[in-house]
């Protein structure tokens, strides 16, 4: 499934549940809440941490906190050095995310991870595959 797709996903799920809310009618207290929940969601901030852990490893690409929530800005590193980490700062609903290539994914392990917590992991061709891509946290 590719990122885009995830991320379309986060944003309709969070328009559905403003809508469902809002056509409840009877419920303005739940409409009230669930209209203030996703505009909560669109703005806050969060910061994760990127890890990735292999051998021979090419290139590493993740979103860097720039760009908007559909469409985040991809940052790439060239020929890093395992163990390699980067912690960044997301906004909204936002998908964390890490992609990295390597020539042996036997050992490849990529991971996000949210105020110490591993809240994505990835390992050999998985790893490679689709990357590390998790939900953002502020939906939790």
């Amino acid at each position: 499934m590719s990122r885009t797709v995830r991320t379309v996903r986060a944003a309709v799920s969070a328009l559905a549940v403003t809508g469902l809310a809002l056509g409840l009618g009877a419920c303005s207290d739940v409409a009230d809440k669930a209209a203030d929940q996703v505009d909560k969601a669109v703005v806050e901030n969060y910061e994760v941490t990127y890890e990735v852990t292999g051998t021979d490893l090419l290139s590493i690409d993740y979103h860097a906190g720039d760009g908007t929530a559909m469409q985040p800005k991809v940052e790439s590193e060239k020929k890093p050095t395992a163990p390699w980490s980067k912690t960044v700062k997301l906004h909204g609903i936002m998908p964390p995310a890490v992609m990295p290539v390597s020539t042996k994914p036997a050992d490849l392990v990529c991971k996000v991870v949210y105020q110490g917590k591993v809240i994505k992991e990835a390992k050999g061709e998985q790893a490679m595959a689709g990357g590390c891509v998790a939900v953002s946290p502020v939906f939790n």
